[in-house]
């Protein structure tokens, strides 16, 4: 289960908001949010704002109580190029000098913990070992083959070399 936000057109360049994504990538939603609280980057602010979004989205669609939410992980935040607004500053002698304005896409993905995988029954586990000795068999007639082929044209490519 997994919800996700993505924060178009934000005014910070997506360089500076890579730094902050690869801080919360991977981590728990609570501390996250308390690592972006306390970081001084002009990125913090919409990335917050994003994961706090998502989190409530998670809400949203499976109905999730507290405790659901408590278990969120950042699984994926990524920050993409938008458009950039192109500027041009007045220099010395008549020049102009062009100054861009980069914008972002942020994206971020909460998920809950996966569920733990249930084993196969053991019926279908005896077949697959019976089945193993077999393929193992085959695999060292097949590697005896590739080795003699190998040498074989090891063999016939050697050229001989006169001075």
């Amino acid at each position: 289960m997994e919800a996700r936000c993505v924060a178009r057109y934000i005014r910070v360049t997506p360089r500076k908001m890579r730094l902050v994504a690869d801080l919360v990538r991977g981590k728990n939603v609570n501390d996250a949010i308390n690592i972006l609280k306390f970081t001084p980057r002009s990125a913090s602010s919409p990335t917050l704002k994003a994961i706090q979004s998502a989190v409530a989205n998670f809400a949203q669609l499976h109905d999730a109580s507290s405790s659901d939410i408590d278990a969120l992980t950042v699984r994926t935040i990524f920050a993409d190029e938008g458009p950039t607004m192109h500027r041009f500053m007045p220099r010395a002698q008549g020049r102009a000098t062009p100054i861009k304005k980069r914008m972002s896409h942020l994206t971020v993905v909460v998920a809950a913990p996966a569920a733990p995988a249930v084993e196969a029954p053991a019926e279908a586990s005896a077949e697959s070992a019976a089945a193993k000795p077999e393929k193992k068999a085959a695999t060292k007639k097949t590697a005896a083959k590739k080795a003699a082929s190998k040498t074989a044209t090891k063999k016939s490519s050697s050229k001989k070399v006169s001075r």
